[in-house]
């Protein structure tokens, strides 16, 4: 197995190195009648995009550790716009979406005493923020000078005056990483042992360091494992399972997908216990909470698999298989994955909240903001190296 360890010598070490790009689109979920849901109806949205970016990533600062058995390495990464890809330009067109500094706020503010809560109330009122905000997809994306933050960093200046979902998040470092080679178990090969957000996730039980980042497995896998990679996106690890065979690029491959119980309530799943953080307010199946003292909550695409309660909240939901689930096509020989998309949704708690009259007639709603699709498909050079060499392995067995 030689040959496939993280070694300088690797055959896969530069490829490791240096992925091939993949592409990663973003929909968002216009609210069209955000009157009606803050009188107390049913919320209604329109997705549109993609807006779609090619992403460039690499590995710097590789340097081995424990006699070479580890790999520490640094992960920046790049966007790059992709118009032909895209639906339309980002610096123009405009969403309305939750307005998420604002919510996020009033959820800190809600242990708060009742006379700071409502002079909060009167300030934002006098500002007129709404509870829904007006913005371009870039801003929403990457990032805008939002009002209420400003005020709150001329008092506290460590309070960023920018909000972005990617704020600060292109031309940087995703994070450091400490990785197995596979020299002494083929079985880790690749495995991540450390990683630095995984740090910062530690409230949750869940996040054992037990996958890989999803671009490379160990070889000669079977159907019969357990494929853990990490998603960033739901910030833990999550399991997929052998589905069925495919063809991609004239090259056999094995299809994995996320298990029916990855993002299931805390009783049918022990390993998700943050969804009951603060203790006895717990969510449903299909939602997962992933930051502690935060409204904000994943799914997948459209609550694609999650509770019908969640679905049938919001007009204009659509999940379906095709379009929002989770998957990843392996070359079970090599370990190589060769096509794979990971999807992933970001949604806000939305409730009423004391002290601020805005909520007051709203119905609590686990409400959609955006969802990622990530994606990649080996390219057609690569792919005929590996038919060639797949070939050749078959003639020698």
């Amino acid at each position: 197995m030689g040959e496939v360890t993280l070694t300088e010598r690797g055959q896969v070490f530069e490829s490791w190195k240096n992925p091939p790009p993949s592409y990663l689109e973003y929909y968002f979920f216009n609210v069209t009648n955000p009157e009606v849901f803050m009188a107390g109806g049913k919320a209604s949205v329109k997705q549109i995009g993609p807006y779609t970016y090619r992403v460039h990533s690499s590995r710097e600062n590789v340097t081995f550790l424990e006699n070479g058995t580890k790999v520490y390495a640094l992960n920046p990464k790049t966007f790059v716009f992709v118009p032909e890809k895209s639906v339309g330009d980002p610096q123009v067109d405009i969403v309305r979406t939750v307005n998420i500094p604002l919510v996020t706020i009033m959820n800190k503010l809600k242990s708060s005493s009742f006379f700071l809560r409502s002079v909060f109330s009167i300030y934002i009122n006098r500002l007129d923020i709404k509870l829904f905000m007006t913005r371009t997809v870039h801003e929403v994306l990457w990032g805008f000078k939002d009002p209420l933050l400003t005020k709150l960093h001329s008092t506290k200046p460590e309070v960023d005056e920018y909000f972005g979902l990617m704020w600060k998040k292109n031309d940087a470092l995703e994070g450091e990483s400490v990785s197995h080679n596979g020299e002494q178990n083929y079985l880790d090969y690749v495995k991540i042992d450390m990683w630095n957000v995984l740090r910062e996730m530690s409230w949750s039980s869940s996040n054992q360091s037990n996958g890989t980042y999803g671009t490379f497995f160990h070889p000669l896998t079977n159907v019969n494992e357990s494929l853990y990679i990490f998603a960033a996106e739901l910030c833990r690890f999550i399991h997929l399972a052998y589905v069925e065979e495919v063809e991609v690029k004239g090259i056999q491959a094995y299809r994995f997908a996320p298990r029916g119980n990855v993002l299931t309530s805390p009783q049918n799943n022990p390993a998700n216990p943050t969804n009951c953080v603060p203790a006895g307010e717990c969510l449903g199946t299909g939602v997962l909470k992933v930051r502690e003292g935060a409204p904000i909550v994943v799914s997948f695409p459209h609550f694609y698999q999650a509770d019908p309660a969640y679905i049938n909240a919001i007009d204009g939901l659509n999940p379906n298989k095709e379009e929002h689930e989770t998957y990843l096509d392996l070359q079970p020989m090599t370990g190589v994955p060769i096509r794979t998309s990971k999807r992933a949704q970001l949604n806000m708690i939305l409730k009423r909240v004391t002290g601020f009259p805005k909520t007051r007639n709203i119905a609590e709603t686990i409400f959609p903001i955006m969802f990622v699709n990530e994606m990649a498909t080996i390219d057609d050079e690569p792919a005929a190296q590996m038919r060639s060499l797949l070939s050749l392995i078959l003639r020698k067995t």
